[in-house]
């Protein structure tokens, strides 16, 4: 009889560590199996997803770029990019077939995340108590939706940034840019998965806050460290750390911490009312 049938006939049953090992090593592996999944049509459609997404924030004609465009034009200024030759080398034997399975795995990690973490979720959900179960409803609609959209953000705004940045600055007119194409998948991964992992700042702080680790006091007494650290974290996100670039990230990471500064001081006011009406 394994840990899931002692777990069905006992619900109150306390599961060892082994037990606790076993069952996270099933939800590594249910996981593992979804991303292979969304690898493997990454990889079918490899022509398509190269073509078609990978390549074309590098392009003018880009639908973030078309309204950006629009924007400036509406605003009196100009946010128009310019036209690049964006070309990519390849000088290694092996580089576009190990880039090939990068670019699969990464886009069935993307494709799999609100799966992943809804695995996670059932680990972790056991140990929590109905009250906190209340408090957490629709966790996984909210950490998918937050990683979606910083994804989004690196993908729509600040890799056309960045493209548009480097292949327009030059130091000589005799240097020929001709980046590899291993380095834009990797600027781009950074770029997109990086900051969706960042986006979910406002539910670590919310959980945090809730354990009590975290109060808003705290976060707005360290609000200057704060901006300091989401400086460097945004320096470390961006394959650049020209200025244009770092602003783009600093402010809808610095909005989030913001929020975040929001949501705990209304969890606290919330715990304190009811340690009020308990007292």
């Amino acid at each position: 009889m394994d840990f899931f049938d002692r777990r069905n006939k006992d619900a109150n049953a306390e599961m060892s560590f082994i037990d606790h090992l076993e069952e996270l090593r099933w939800h590594i592996i249910r996981s593992v199996i979804a991303v292979l999944i969304g690898a493997v049509i990454v990889f079918i459609y490899s022509d398509f997803v190269v073509s078609k997404v990978l390549f074309a924030p590098t392009r003018s004609d880009f639908i973030s770029a078309r309204w950006l465009c629009s924007l400036g034009h509406g605003i009196g200024n100009t946010l128009c990019f310019a036209q690049v030759n964006a070309k990519f080398l390849e000088n290694t034997m092996t580089g576009q077939f190990i880039a090939s399975f990068t670019l699969a795995f990464i886009g069935g990690f993307i494709i799999a995340f609100p799966y992943i973490f809804w695995e996670f979720w059932k680990f972790v959900r056991p140990a929590l108590s109905s009250s906190e179960l209340k408090k957490t409803r629709g966790v996984i609609f909210w950490v998918s939706l937050l990683f979606f959209m910083g994804v989004a953000f690196g993908y729509f705004i600040l890799t056309p940034f960045m493209v548009n940045f480097y292949f327009n600055y030059k130091l000589s007119p005799q240097i020929e840019i001709m980046p590899s194409f291993s380095d834009y998948l990797e600027n781009l991964i950074y770029t997109t998965v990086g900051i969706g992992v960042l986006f979910q700042m406002p539910l670590l702080v919310m959980v945090l806050a809730r354990i009590g680790i975290v109060t808003g006091k705290f976060l707005k007494k360290y609000r200057r460290h704060a901006f300091v650290l989401i400086l460097i974290a945004a320096a470390i996100i961006t394959p650049s750390t020209d200025p244009f670039s770092l602003t783009i990230v600093t402010i809808p990471l610095y909005a989030l911490f913001e929020a975040s500064i929001i949501i705990a001081s209304r969890i606290n006011k919330r715990q304190e009312k009811e340690m009020n009406e308990w007292n």
